[in-house]
């Protein structure tokens, strides 16, 4: 079974993100996205941390120990980026100025119900950081995770397990084996990974699937 690996996950998400969008990348898998961006757009990348204006990954051995995203992770900043207080960040997410979020997640509901900070583990350090702002602040979010976890069970699931980071709150669901839009009336398939069968997608998610018309 074909699958995508988190870099091409990534970059089939970037292609999706419109010229003149201002967009916050959640720690870990999203932060990838930054990479791959097109060239002939006009993108702004946000960080919760306090900064506007991200580009992609340092080269190494160029990376600046201040210059990093809320993910402590080096970062470079493009031509009118800037830097501000934490607050005035989180003023931005809660002021719905921020058109997409990219968040990564451990699991999503056929409702949108998002589940990405805890798993509820005796040994998890909680850290929610700014995802539930993110989530309820955005206009848009966009999830990007693995289909399944390493024990074959479906992260698509019918209700979350998981503790909430936001309540029906997910619009659009980036995997290494489809693109599910979250709709009113369920999820809507708009793209399969390589070869793999409707049914098969259908199977191994376990909740039900709706299939485009433009969907394999």
């Amino acid at each position: 079974m074909k699958k995508l690996d988190r870099k091409q996950i990534a970059a089939r998400l970037a292609r999706d993100i419109p010229d003149g969008a201002y967009v916050n990348l959640g720690i870990g898998l999203p932060t990838l996205v930054a990479d791959y961006l097109p060239k002939d757009r006009e993108i702004v990348l946000h960080s919760e941390n306090g900064v506007l204006g991200i580009g992609p990954r340092p080269a190494p051995g160029a990376e600046d120990e201040d210059l990093i995203n809320a993910g402590k992770e080096p970062v470079t900043l493009l031509k009118g980026g800037s830097f501000f207080h934490h607050a005035d960040s989180f003023g931005m997410i809660r002021g719905r100025h921020l058109d997409y979020c990219v968040l990564g997640a451990f699991q999503v509901s056929v409702h949108g119900d998002l589940a990405n900070w805890h798993t509820g583990a005796p040994d998890a350090i909680p850290a929610v950081g700014g995802a539930m702002d993110l989530a309820v602040g955005a206009k848009n979010v966009l999830v990007m995770m693995e289909h399944l976890t390493k024990d074959g069970q479906s992260k698509v699931v019918e209700r979350c397990s998981y503790p909430l980071t936001g309540a029906r709150c997910v619009n659009r669901i980036y995997t290494d084996l489809a693109v599910i839009d979250v709709k009113a009336d369920g999820l809507h398939v708009v793209e399969i990974v390589g070869e793999l069968p409707f049914d098969e997608l259908q199977r191994l998610t376990g909740v039900p699937l709706k299939r485009l018309a433009t969907a394999a």
